[in-house]
């Protein structure tokens, strides 16, 4: 029987070729934090008799819920090709407005940090997008005024405000459904949510096309200044929650809390495959982003002969490597 003779010419395989690593580029983007993340769970299991236990799984959800509800709104920011550098201490501010607000009941506890919070994002957003000032320049003043605010308000830092473990809101942050602590189930449902809205929404497409490109983007009639003003409040919301669930979970205000939060919220969406050029990212993998951070931060602590620091080390390793392969993927897709 004679051969069949391949019809194909190299001209019509080599797009089919470029398509294919293309794709592989992009799934690599998505996805590989996600593998990583299952390869150290993995050696973390085998390595640690402590790691799978409930109690350590749980205390690991809960501590990851709050750095990823500020880490939902600075992906927002971030796909805009912006940077927040306010966040840690916004959180910080969330949680001592929300102590002292529990004293007038659960509203005033979680309406107060996000009223004020997210009036300082909406200033952000508004000397970014109307001042067209440097989002480094105008978040890092944000950061250095509700840091001051925040010791204005605690004589400070000599004065620390408790939560009624008694009351509602200190449930909100302390009690459990099906095992599972409520600041968490809180953290899925906020990103479900903040998937939808950046995925599925108009919105979403808007904030796509500002981190794209800017200019392409007021041409094709899209709100560029509100998008940038509604991404940097968005932020501020998200953090000043984080804050106040933090301090239902503490059962009091902390002061000394958000220090470096900005850099660990900036990591963990760059981790998840976001580009810190904009126009690029995913809500789910800035969740994943955290865990993995969260979970190299407790195989550390599992370790016990390593110093704290070590996980900075980590952590700043992590995302240097994650940087230099987002560039060759970037310039391979390019070149594609």
């Amino acid at each position: 029987m004679q051969a069949r003779e391949n019809t194909s010419s190299p001209a019509e395989e080599e797009p089919h070729g470029a398509a294919r690593a293309e794709r592989l580029s992009a799934l690599a983007q998505q996805h590989g934090a996600l593998v990583t993340l299952m390869l150290v769970v993995a050696v973390a299991s085998f390595g640690f008799d402590t790691f799978l236990t409930g109690d350590n799984l749980e205390n690991m959800a809960v501590s990851s819920a709050f750095l990823a509800v500020v880490a939902l709104g600075m992906t927002f920011v971030i796909v805009t090709g912006g940077i927040d550098l306010s966040v840690g201490s916004l959180f910080a501010l969330g949680g001592v407005l929300a102590a002292w607000g529990s004293q007038y009941g659960t509203p005033v506890a979680l309406l107060l940090p996000l009223a004020v919070c997210g009036l300082i994002g909406l200033v952000n957003g508004l000397l970014i997008a109307r001042a067209r000032l440097a989002p480094f320049i105008v978040t890092l003043a944000a950061m250095l005024a509700a840091r001051g605010i925040l010791l204005s308000i605690t004589d400070e830092g000599s004065t620390t405000y408790l939560v009624d473990e008694k009351s509602f809101f200190a449930r909100l942050g302390q009690d459990k459904l099906l095992g599972v602590g409520v600041p968490v189930w809180i953290t899925v449902a906020l990103f479900v949510l903040g998937a939808i809205v950046l995925r599925r929404s108009r919105f979403g497409q808007y904030v796509y096309a500002v981190g794209g490109n800017e200019d392409a983007a007021a041409l094709m009639g899209a709100p560029v200044a509100r998008t940038k003003i509604a991404v940097y409040t968005l932020s501020g919301l998200c953090a000043g929650l984080a804050g106040a669930l933090n301090a239902a979970w503490l059962v009091s205000g902390v002061t000394i809390l958000g220090t470096g939060m900005e850099l660990e919220a900036i990591s963990a969406v760059v981790i998840g495959g976001t580009l810190l050029t904009g126009g690029f990212g995913f809500i789910s993998g800035s969740l994943v982003g955290v865990l993995l951070l969260k979970v190299i931060q407790n195989v550390i602590n599992q370790i016990g002969s390593l110093d704290s620091a070590y996980q900075q080390v980590v952590s700043g390793s992590f995302l240097a490597v994650v940087v230099i392969a987002q560039t060759w993927l970037g310039r391979r897709r390019r070149m594609l």
